[in-house]
């Protein structure tokens, strides 16, 4: 009997510390919309040009529970004049415990905005179409690959910024 008592309780232990990944809540924060030529501009003549940004923002709510926003600006001109821009924000609440130290950033930044993504190209889509434009359907992105990127120019930066051996005390 108490052998079956240590195996229920190292099966509870084992729970308690295995890994957890959890969407909490998925939403969409801020998202706006600006005609900044209107109606001049539905006048003129010629290719919209479109730029798009993408950023990711975490911030750590609690022990484990962390917030993803994905952030899209996409900017559309013709004749060098904004016809709109399109800011917005998707959000995410995952909470992550007991991830190693060295997967919890990777998670952060590539598994949550690889989740949320989706989200925001279907708001922004339907936000252009809102606004009586053609739709502008965003890429795919590979988030690994920015996230990979990213590391890379921090690593530079740091490479950079750090002291050489060559320098004289003063």
């Amino acid at each position: 009997m108490s052998e079956n008592q240590t195996n229920s309780s190292q099966n509870v232990s084992a729970e308690a510390n295995s890994p957890v990944f959890q969407i909490q809540r998925v939403y969409l924060k801020d998202i706006s919309l600006e005609q900044p030529n209107a109606p001049q501009i539905f006048l003129a003549q010629g290719e919209p040009q479109v730029q798009i940004q993408i950023d990711i923002q975490t911030t750590a709510l609690n022990e484990g529970v962390f917030q993803v926003v994905v952030i899209g600006n996409v900017t559309t001109t013709v004749a060098d004049k904004v016809l709109f821009l399109i800011e917005a924000q998707q959000a995410g609440i995952f909470e992550l415990r007991n991830i190693p130290a060295d997967q919890l950033d990777p998670m952060l930044g590539i598994a949550c905005p690889t989740i949320l993504y989706p989200y925001l190209r279907s708001n922004i889509a339907d936000l252009i179409g809102r606004g009586g434009f053609q739709p502008i359907h965003l890429t795919e992105i590979n988030f690994h690959q920015l996230y990979e990127q990213r590391m890379q120019r921090m690593a530079e930066a740091e490479k950079a910024n750090a002291p050489t051996g060559n320098s004289l005390p003063n």
